[in-house]
């Protein structure tokens, strides 16, 4: 299995930009797809946005389309969320995980998560 470390939290204010890292160990990287969730206080972790295998394909949460762009660097085990245009409600941990792949723009067969960042978002 691939192990996932996430780096990149931070405190910003409403409107800011921040960019998140997600480190994975191990030469299988590239064979799975790849994911961010989050989890705000008091709500269940919720699925925010994924890629495929080589990054040709993306899928995002209604709630995050047009702000927050996922990518991957196969040939340096990386995967990045950039987040524009934050909001106070996207104040929550983000968690990277690792999947066998995406299905109705989910997520799926997940086997690996990052052990998640803070963002926090003032208004």
């Amino acid at each position: 299995q691939v192990q996932l470390v996430e780096s990149g939290e931070g405190l910003v204010h409403a409107g800011g930009s921040l960019r998140l890292s997600c480190a994975a160990s191990g030469r299988t990287f590239s064979s799975y797809a790849m994911g961010w969730f989050r989890q705000a206080p008091g709500k269940e972790r919720e699925f925010v946005t994924g890629i495929s295998r080589s990054g040709g394909y993306t899928y995002y949460a209604d709630s995050v389309k047009g702000r927050f762009t996922i990518s991957r660097d196969n040939a340096k085990n990386t995967l990045y969320l950039q987040i524009n245009s934050l909001k106070p409600e996207d104040t929550a941990v983000y968690y990277c995980a690792a999947g066998l792949g995406v299905n109705q723009g989910v997520l799926i067969g997940l086997r690996s998560w990052g052990q998640g960042t803070q963002v926090t978002v003032s208004s």
